[in-house]
């Protein structure tokens, strides 16, 4: 949204209310949806992935992996279901080609052998993060501010019209008024709570709350899904070098509650038996939840608990329309696929009732440093750091992160964490989970970043705490193990628990 706006030459400010991808498009399985999931529960979803799938592929390639995706019908699925999904494919004109399932077989050898058809379709794998800061860093080369870990406290009014906010730095303290000609809710699952504050109705927003989990290693190299309808655990994404299996989709009372049941971890695990047997005795690495902001006028969200059935299609709502409040528009729902898209339709309706002809250009200019590139192949990061392997240390080997990666971040922003190191450069992520490199980052930000014996100490410690939440509900065989030696490190050598500024967690329960 706020690259858009900036590329329309609005002077735009983004506020965050902790890092990007802090929320739930940093919370999903990282696929690049080809719309084959939707056409024939939601055909108006799975037209504008289509549709946007072609676009990311042209102007953010290097964020994309071109996986390819099967659709296939598993012995326990409904056979039936093919027919109408091909069909369905066709009128929604998503692409989808059927291969013999001896072929789907040779492709993906450890599927299910009892498959019986299968149907290739352009799903890939989408890094997150490298797509959300290369669309910051472009935002910022047009002179648009990005805050983040700033709160929004107040909607400010002039009138009948929203007139900006006023938000809280929750690092500093200090409290920034933002006066703004036109303010965007685009907070998705919480846009309710800020319609609210500015006087509005509610949104009507349904919490979809669902679970991941992150195995070991690639056990496909394809996106896989079990063509049948939506359910729980039928989808398997490989990214970088693990796969992804998802989703549990409930309703959630409050999308902050990132509670992990360890019945849905078990079912998860289930189900990635019934796609690749052995599942469960690959290693799972990490879990995770996030909430979808789900929208359906129809339905009244307080009766909903199962949310597979509702629309992923985008949300557009005109305030002064709907309730009389100028200068304000909410975008949500929606896909991470359809996040362009979504920008596009919000900066137009935006510039229609500005009475201003500033045409979008994001589907034609590639973001920065994409222009040239092809799609992001998995060997790239450790071609990159074999050019330079003699002369700048790894600080993170299981995400090949250099030393001199985190020293330019921290350049860049001293105030960060380790958390913020994670997400924009992967440390953590690997299978250690942080319990070798988060040791070695917290000295960067300890000698580089300014962070004082007590801070450094308090940013490992709750690291290290995040990290446990992930790995909790999941630990037993290899994982168990390597989390064992994680903690007589963490624990037992350097003691973390009675560092300064860690004496208010409890590690063991975080």
């Amino acid at each position: 949204m706020v690259r858009d706006a900036a590329m329309r030459g609005f002077r735009a400010v983004l506020v965050e209310r902790v890092d990007l991808g802090q929320g739930t498009s940093g919370r999903y399985h990282g696929l690049l949806h080809s719309g084959a999931r939707y056409v024939v529960t939601d055909p108006v979803s799975a037209r504008e992935c289509a549709d946007e799938n072609a676009v990311l592929r042209r102007v953010a390639a290097g964020a994309i992996e071109a996986t390819g995706g099967l659709f296939v019908t598993t012995p326990f699925d409904d056979p039936a279901y093919a027919d109408g999904f091909l069909a369905a494919c066709a009128a929604s004109g998503v692409r989808a080609e059927e291969v013999d399932a001896a072929e789907a077989l040779r492709r993906e050898p450890r599927l299910h052998p009892g498959i019986t058809r299968a149907f290739a379709v352009d799903d890939a794998s989408l890094d997150i993060w490298l797509l959300l800061w290369a669309n910051a860093r472009s935002a910022e080369r047009l002179g648009a501010r990005i805050l983040t870990y700033h709160w929004v406290t107040e909607v400010l009014r002039d009138g009948d019209a929203v007139a900006g906010v006023v938000c809280r730095d929750d690092r500093t303290g200090e409290q920034v008024r933002i006066e703004a000609g036109f303010t965007v809710n685009a907070t998705g699952v919480w846009a309710d709570e800020l319609a609210t504050m500015a006087g509005c109705r509610g949104i009507g927003v349904v919490p979809g709350r669902g679970i991941m989990i992150a195995m070991a290693h690639r056990l496909v190299n394809t996106v896989v899904n079990r063509c049948d309808l939506p359910g729980d655990g039928d989808i398997l994404v490989p990214i970088r070098t693990v796969s992804v299996i998802g989703t549990t989709d409930t309703r959630a009372e409050d999308p902050d509650d990132l509670s992990i049941p360890a019945g849905e971890v078990q079912a998860m695990l289930d189900a990635g038996e019934q796609l690749v047997p052995g599942f469960r005795g690959a290693r799972a690495l990490h879990v995770w939840v996030g909430a979808r902001p789900l929208v359906d006028p129809e339905t009244d969200e307080d009766e909903v608990e199962d949310t597979h059935h509702l629309s992923r299609d985008l949300a557009l709502i005109d305030h002064a329309r709907r309730d009389g409040v100028r200068r304000f528009l909410t975008i949500t729902g929606g896909k991470a696929t359809t996040y362009r898209l979504m920008a596009e339709l919000t900066m137009d309706a935006v510039c229609r009732q500005l009475g201003e002809a500033r045409p979008c250009r994001t589907a034609e200019v590639p973001l920065d440093g994409f222009e040239e590139e092809g799609f992001l192949r998995l060997g790239d990061r450790l071609a990159r750091q074999e050019d330079r392997l003699l002369d700048d240390q790894l600080v993170c080997e299981c995400e090949l992160v250099p030393r001199r990666a985190v020293r330019e971040l921290v350049a860049r922003e001293p105030r960060a964490t380790l958390d913020d190191l994670r997400r924009a450069l992967r440390v953590g992520m690997g299978p250690c989970q942080g319990g070798f490199c988060g040791l070695r980052a917290t000295g960067i930000l300890h000698e580089e970043g300014g962070a004082g014996a007590a801070r450094a100490s308090e940013l490992l410690a709750r690291f290290l705490a995040h990290r446990w939440s992930g790995i909790q509900p999941i630990l037993s065989g290899d994982q168990m193990r390597q989390a064992v030696l994680d903690e007589w490190i963490a624990q037992g050598l350097l003691d973390v628990g009675h560092l300064p500024g860690a004496a208010e967690m409890d590690l063991d329960r975080a």
